[in-house]
């Protein structure tokens, strides 16, 4: 009797084993609605006809019920947007299983509304989600959105509960993430799966350069800096293309030693002060040295964190940058494009005690006092010994400032954040559209107008623009200066009676001979091939 008494005690235990007292199978039990969680709002479709980029097919939000999305509003220009790229990238990472992220193109200039355009944006930063191309400012405005960076975050039952504009985008979604995750878990609604892409890197075509963003040059030593952005290290040639030097191993990171060792992030702007050359270290926030003859790299300015105080007080190591992008240095000063921060800065090359010589912090095009007036992301430097001449990329113009103290900042040509086009002629109607680079030249200005594919030359005096070389059409075309194409050229220095533009969507080096007029392409001999790394 006593096994057949036991075996039914079991038999009854696993009957009411996760049985409620209804006999129904038992579930975790039902979380208290949360309003907050829930959403109130249902998030608009895309529309159908959208191009979609690092993915194999469109996304539609309903393919996607049962995640989270997290759509990010971007523009490729634009300082803030690319400043959250590593914010989402970290929240990729930690919610591989729960989280879509979606970025959503919604470019301001036109040149950044074409497809291709924002594919080699993707690859040059290293995105690794699916993009659509919101050209017409379809999904923007059916979201009801106001400005870049925006990031809506989207639940698994397709309703809003975040739309907030602006960075620390980790900060804010993190928590609100980890609370949803929970509950939605508990609802049941929740379907965990990694997220798929087909990434535009593997399109990437065999170069020597990859997205290189700008080029210095020394023309006592006939040498030329050119910094090969996306493989994360600066070359050293001279005028014929023979490499002497390369700076770097090409793995992304910030260590400091010797050349073939350093690490860098982005790397941009250059200059040579003596024997050191000063590196904009942009993605890291940081200004490293170079010394030409130690062959070692250090750190002299920065924490590594980006900083995003307008005014400050500090030195060295101790204080915070914000993408700087461009360099200069006359005597014992350098100057730097805080583009981050939309301001100029300098500092000293003894003790790199920095100051701000420009800029307010707001972003737009007003002129006055240094300190009072505002900038736009700040992207390229050029002196003529003294006055300081930048590229204000946003408000697609070029503007002035004297290097000394009390002085006055100034717009040679162009007019404000959302007036842009390709026209020459004098400064009531010359437009550039998002130059990147300039260069001062035997009285003129280079400029890389970056976004329309050309060349232009702005006298500074007479305050007027014209154009030097491109047809105005994205390409890769040698030859006569006005039936040359490039493609988004982004960097420019004269050295000897040339001009060397970093041709950066192309991946190469142009030269444009300013005797006659011809644009060739620059052969690299020597150059080793770098490891591509995201």
């Amino acid at each position: 009797m006593k096994p057949l008494i036991f075996a039914l005690i079991a038999l009854a235990l696993f009957a009411s084993c996760g049985r409620k007292d209804d006999g129904a199978p038992s579930k975790s039990p039902m979380p208290p609605r949360d309003s907050t969680l829930e959403g109130a709002v249902h998030a608009p479709e895309f529309p159908a006809q959208l191009e979609w980029l690092n993915t194999d097919a469109p996304r539609p939000l309903a393919s996607l019920r049962g995640k989270f999305v997290l759509l990010d509003f971007w523009s490729y220009c634009c300082i803030n947007c690319l400043h959250i790229l590593p914010d989402l990238a970290k929240l990729e990472a930690r919610y591989a299983d729960e989280l879509v992220v979606i970025g959503v193109h919604s470019g301001k200039f036109e040149t950044e509304r074409g497809t291709n355009s924002i594919r080699n944006a993707i690859m040059r930063y290293g995105i690794a989600h699916a993009v659509v191309n919101d050209a017409d400012y379809e999904v923007w405005n059916a979201y009801a959105v106001h400005g870049w960076p925006t990031t809506v975050l989207i639940t698994p039952a397709g309703r809003i509960i975040s739309q907030r504009s602006g960075e620390g985008v980790f900060e804010e979604i993190d928590p609100i993430l980890r609370k949803a995750i929970a509950y939605f878990d508990a609802k049941g609604e929740l379907k965990r799966s990694p997220a798929h892409v087909t990434l535009e890197t593997s399109k990437l075509p065999a170069a020597a350069l990859s997205f290189p963003g700008k080029i210095s040059s020394d023309e006592k030593s006939g040498r030329l800096f050119i910094s090969d952005t996306k493989n994360n290290r600066i070359i050293i040639a001279d005028a014929s293309g023979a490499v002497q030097s390369v700076i770097g191993g090409g793995k992304k990171g910030r260590r400091d030693g010797g050349f073939a060792e350093a690490e860098f992030a982005g790397p941009l702007g250059t200059c040579l002060a003596g024997d050191i050359l000063y590196i904009a270290d942009t993605e890291n926030h940081l200004i490293r040295a170079a010394d030409l003859k130690s062959g070692t790299v250090r750190t002299v300015l920065g924490t590594g964190r980006q900083g995003y105080e307008t005014a400050f007080s500090g030195r060295g190591a101790a204080i915070e940058l914000a993408s700087p992008w461009d360099l200069i240095s006359l005597g014992n000063t350098l100057y730097i494009a805080m583009a981050g921060r939309h301001q100029l800065w300098s500092a000293d090359l003894a003790a790199f005690t920095a100051a701000i010589i420009a800029g307010s912090g707001d972003e737009a095009r007003v002129d006055g006092p240094a300190l009072e007036a505002a900038l736009a992301q700040p992207s390229g430097l050029t002196t003529d010994g003294k006055v300081l001449y930048f590229a204000d990329s946003e408000t697609s113009s070029i503007r002035a400032v004297n290097a000394t103290p009390g002085s006055r900042v100034r717009t040679i040509v162009g007019e404000d954040l959302f007036e842009f086009g390709d026209v020459d002629g004098g400064a009531a109607v010359a437009r550039l559209q998002h130059p990147l680079g300039v260069v001062w030249k035997d009285g003129a200005l280079y400029v890389a107008d970056t976004y329309n594919h050309k060349i232009k030359r702005i006298d500074p005096v007479r305050r007027t623009s014209t154009t030097l070389a491109g047809t105005g059409s994205a390409g890769r075309v040698d030859g006569p200066r006005l039936e040359a194409q490039f493609d988004e050229p982004s960097g420019i220095c004269a050295l000897g009676n040339a001009l060397y533009i970093a041709d950066t969507n192309n991946h190469c080096i142009r030269v444009l001979d300013l005797a006659t007029g011809v644009v060739s392409t620059l052969a690299l001999t020597n150059l080793p091939p770098a490891r591509r790394e995201s």
